[in-house]
């Protein structure tokens, strides 16, 4: 066996193969399988038709979030497409005998929220669901990716996919962030820095002051954004900060089995002397608050400053000239002042509870602009249940906000909550593409310290002025 230095990626992926393939890909084990409404009916379609089952049930988790509504929730569901999914979710589950938490369940949330909260997303894991946003769990220090719907039966058939494996990059932030500057911000400036394909065919792994010093929270919003600058995902060393997240929850380890897997985890790290395919290295100090002026994640800036000119930036200008015409912005312009007419908080990126505690710091002992139509969705109602206790519900309401139940929401438009067209909506999700909030919606991705100083002033508005 090999003693040279390894990364925390080649650790975990090289546990994990099955069966090399000469010049093809590797046969992949995969622990932890999350499913939901949307990609999962046709890949149990496919097992029907091929006469096969489940192979191991108790490694797959379906929770029902795309296409739920966020009010009323103890009703049926009026879209015929969304009541249909949702019932072929609850029916294949039972089928197969798969832990499956739909509407009305206490567990129930965003598949990205609600299995690291249960502790089902551990360290040193490999992770996969039918969903861009996997990546969230690589926070972890865990392998996650999304993966198609023909992939999605293929691991319900197997527990195994077939996967070439990735270059490898590690991602530096050094330093101590500025006042006002979240993982969002962090994860807009990297995008914003690489563009939206700057690390396609990579898996990254960030590393560096910032990483160490954040959140879980924190950690799984820069995870969850690593998919928008073309990475296959991406991955945070496990250290103190993770164990202590995972300790007690429902379904982490417990006993001797948490002390066996934890001096396991304590070896997930890069090696010293360990080679990356590239290595780019960023300053804390130069991450101001972000947001998008454009229609896709890399088209972002800091707040305070103007929209770039075409000939300062790579790539072709017509396509930039049609960018910034949907979104109805001229070059130079100045993000500042400009009007907004929705707030979306929530989502996989931004739906946890230390995201609307960031929002409720600025919207308290404020009041909500008149024309600002708000979207306040937990996560999961672990979330929504921490935002009474600690009395960030009384915070909201006061200051004129209502929240909603848990869901996707306004981040992708496959429910009820879609920005009408034409409208600006600033929001904490994850992409910006031309109609992702509804058909002719325009999206500003910011944080939520952007998003509530933008609720309370209508227009976009430096969160710092109220820190």
């Amino acid at each position: 066996m090999s003693n040279s230095p390894k990364t925390l990626f080649d650790k975990v992926w090289d546990s994990h193969v099955v069966r090399q393939i000469a010049d093809g890909p590797d046969v992949f084990f995969i622990d932890r399988h999350f499913i939901h409404e949307v990609t999962s009916p046709v890949a149990f379609l496919g097992l029907e038709q091929r006469g096969v089952g489940v192979l191991f049930p108790e490694k797959t988790f379906a929770t029902a979030d795309h296409n739920t509504p966020t009010i009323n929730q103890h009703l049926p569901v009026e879209d015929p497409l969304s009541a249909n999914q949702l019932l072929q979710l609850e029916k294949n589950t039972g089928k197969y005998g798969i832990s499956h938490w739909g509407l009305g369940n206490p567990k129930n949330g965003i598949v990205h929220v609600v299995g690291p909260e249960n502790g089902i997303t551990l360290p040193g894991m490999t992770i996969v669901c039918g969903d861009s946003h996997t990546s969230t769990h690589g926070a972890f220090g865990a392998i996650a990716f999304g993966i198609g719907t023909s992939e999605v039966e293929m691991v319900l058939s197997s527990q195994c996919i077939m996967q070439p494996k990735p270059l490898k990059m590690r991602i530096n932030v050094n330093g101590q962030l500025g006042k006002g500057v979240t993982p969002k911000d962090v994860a807009l400036y990297i995008i914003s820095k690489l563009s939206t394909s700057g690390a396609t065919g990579y898996f990254v792994e960030y590393a560096g002051d910032v990483f160490e010093n954040m959140s879980m929270e924190g950690r799984m919003t820069v995870c969850n954004l690593s998919i928008e600058m073309g990475a296959r995902g991406g991955l945070i060393a496990p250290d103190q900060t993770t164990f202590d997240y995972i300790h007690g929850r429902e379904l982490a380890p417990k006993g001797l089995e948490w002390d066996k897997q934890l001096a396991y985890w304590k070896t997930l790290k890069t090696d010293a002397g360990s080679v990356f395919d590239k290595e780019i290295t960023f300053l804390a100090s130069d991450i101001e608050p972000m947001i998008t002026y454009g229609t896709n994640p890399g088209m972002g800036m800091g707040i305070s400053r103007n929209i770039p000119q075409a000939k300062d930036l790579e790539g072709g200008a017509s396509s930039y000239a049609k960018s910034l015409d949907y979104m109805g912005f001229e070059e130079n312009d100045s993000m500042i002042g400009k009007k907004v007419d929705y707030v979306f908080i929530g989502s996989c990126t931004n739906g946890r509870i230390e995201d609307f505690r960031a929002f409720a710091s600025i919207v308290k002992g404020r009041k909500k602009a008149d024309h600002v139509t708000a979207w306040v969705v937990p996560g999961s109602h672990v979330v929504e249940a921490q935002i009474h206790e600690e009395g960030i519900y009384d915070i909201l309401t006061e200051a004129g906000f209502a929240l909603r139940q848990p869901g996707c929401s306004a981040c992708l438009a496959m429910n009820d909550d879609k920005i009408p067209a034409g409208k600006y909506a600033v929001s904490t999700s994850n992409r910006n593409f031309e109609g992702r909030q509804g058909p002719g919606s325009r999206t500003l991705l910011a944080s939520p310290l952007v998003a509530a100083a933008a609720a309370i002033t209508g227009v976009v508005t430096d969160p710092r002025q109220f820190l």
